[in-house]
């Protein structure tokens, strides 16, 4: 099954980008942190503070400005999330995500 989303961000592809790799950053509007910056072949853990959850992603692909490719999930289910960064012009990108391998599901996120 494929999960695909689409978002408009009033900011050029450049800041989006970063905003994703740069650990700094990315608790500004996804996950509360993540351990480093997102780079090809790295290992990365992504932190939902507010959930008491973590989760391992393997960083497949880097594509400066362009494309963030990450494998997530149990090794038997390997979902594969491409993350695609369109410039509409200098001050707007369009975000495309698409989830790969992914099964109907609901995932429910608790604190202990």
């Amino acid at each position: 099954m494929n999960n695909l989303t689409k978002i408009k961000i009033e900011k050029p592809t450049s800041e989006v980008f970063e905003a994703f790799v740069d650990p700094s950053k990315i608790g500004n509007f996804w996950f509360s942190s993540s351990s480093e910056r997102w780079e090809q072949g790295k290992t990365i853990t992504l932190i939902y503070e507010e959930y008491n959850a973590q989760l391992d992603i393997h960083v497949l692909k880097v594509e400066k400005d362009k494309e963030i490719i990450f494998q997530w999930g149990p090794i038997d289910e390997n979902y594969i999330v491409t993350i695609t960064l369109s410039e509409l012009d200098h001050t707007t990108s369009i975000v495309t995500v698409n989830e790969e391998g992914s099964k109907k599901r609901t995932i429910i996120l608790c604190k202990d």
